[in-house]
Formats: C-alpha cells, sequence, structure tokens
C-alpha cells in the first residue's frame, strides 16, 4: 500500500493549477465553460496532499464523450466516471500530480466541490480543523485509502451544508 501524504501548503499549488488549467483549456478548446481548482491544494494554507485537483466543466453534456477522448489521448491516465457524471483522469509528476474532472453544465458533486472550497476559503477555522483531521487520519490510515476518504465523509458533508445554508 502506498504511504498517504498530508504536507503543508505549498505556496507553488496555485501555478501549477495556472499550468495544467492552460494546457487543459487548450485540450477542450470552445466546448469548455470553466476550469476550477478545487480540493485542499485550491485553499490558501491548508495542508494537503501534494495533487492538484481541478474540475472541467463542458458548456453542455453534449460535449463529454468527445472531450473525454480528446483527454485520454493526452498524458493522462483515465480512470472512468466516478459514480456522478464526472469522467475522472490522473497525472503524476515528480513530487506533485494531478486529479482532472471532466462534467456538464450542472453536475452536483461540481457544485459541491465549489461550495466547500469557498467555504473553507473563508472560514480558516474551519480550514484549520479539516487540516488536523487530514493528518490524524492519514496517520492511522497506514496506506488504507478508504479508511482515509471514508474518514473525511461527514466533515465535508457538514461543511458542504453550512455553505450551502449560507446563500
Amino acid at each position: 500500500m502506498r504511504a498517504i501524504k498530508v504536507v503543508d501548503y505549498d505556496p507553488s499549488w496555485p501555478r501549477l493549477f495556472a499550468e495544467i488549467s492552460t494546457e487543459v483549456s487548450a485540450l477542450l478548446g470552445d466546448c469548455l465553460l470553466s476550469i476550477d481548482h478545487i480540493g485542499s491544494t485550491s485553499v490558501a494554507g491548508l495542508a494537503a496532499k501534494p495533487k492538484i485537483d481541478l474540475d472541467a466543466v463542458m458548456i453542455s453534456e453534449a460535449f463529454l464523450p468527445a472531450a473525454i477522448e480528446v483527454v485520454r489521448a493526452a498524458d493522462f491516465v483515465f480512470h472512468g466516471d466516478t459514480g456522478e457524471q464526472r469522467w475522472a483522469f490522473t497525472r503524476d509528476r515528480e513530487g506533485y500530480g494531478f486529479k482532472l474532472y471532466l462534467c456538464g453544465p450542472n453536475n452536483r458533486a461540481h457544485r459541491e466541490h465549489i461550495l466547500f472550497r469557498d467555504y473553507l476559503r473563508d472560514h480558516t477555522v474551519r480550514a484549520k480543523a479539516y487540516a488536523d483531521l487530514k493528518r490524524q487520519l492519514a496517520a492511522e490510515a497506514d496506506g488504507d485509502w478508504d479508511f482515509y476518504t471514508g474518514g473525511k465523509t461527514e466533515f465535508v458533508s457538514e461543511t458542504v451544508r453550512l455553505a450551502a445554508s449560507m446563500m
């Protein structure tokens, strides 16, 4: 099993997002509605796994099959549908990686990612609690990704509910 590594915030993460965002934008062109930096690396100061997460939102669901094929033909590993009408791809680099999700414009998981990210950006105490939880889970998980991910579920769901209640 691969160790789960949660590291201190790295100020290079926004630049890495900008670089991969430019590449994905060039790949997907006019069919792209937005590219959003999501996940812990998108929150300044937050500890995270050194993987840049991004959602590429297509202007229409109709463009998804072609977009999936374009990204599959690029230098990404395809992981299929996450079960949420979001298609996952990864690319690893020395010391960090990327996780790209393709989805349509009204994707629920994408909306929740944005709610979660924005809430943590605006609530530093909550973000610190999340960082502490992730470090604790990474230490306890002993490489068990299901344990690590499952241990975050309640915190993430509660944060999304808090964020949605403020809208």
